[in-house]
């Protein structure tokens, strides 16, 4: 594996990690712990992240996904419940079809 694709593996990792933490945040020896990666390259991946608007410090001092993350993640639950209305309707038109 090259040098930027281990970043960016390490970068996705600690982003990963994020996961469930929204709000109490997690610190560095926390990352550190989850990822095994050194304390150095956590430092480095999370301010990636940072610069990058994917997490922030809270003001707790530990990270957390960001505001533009939990974004992403609200339009991915709201795409997914337009969906199922589709499917739905489709399913009763379907089911409505074949009564016929």
């Amino acid at each position: 594996m090259t040098a930027s694709l281990s970043a960016a593996a390490r970068v996705l990792r600690t982003f990963k990690a994020l996961k469930g933490h929204t709000i109490t945040g997690l610190s560095n020896n926390d990352l550190v712990k989850l990822t095994g990666d050194s304390p150095s390259n956590i430092t480095r991946a999370v301010q990636t992240l940072i610069d990058e608007g994917l997490a922030m410090r809270l003001d707790n001092g530990r990270f957390a996904h960001s505001i533009e993350t939990l974004q992403i993640a609200q339009a991915h639950a709201e795409h997914m419940y337009r969906l199922q209305g589709r499917m739905q309707e489709t399913n009763q038109r379907v089911a409505a079809g074949s009564m016929n």
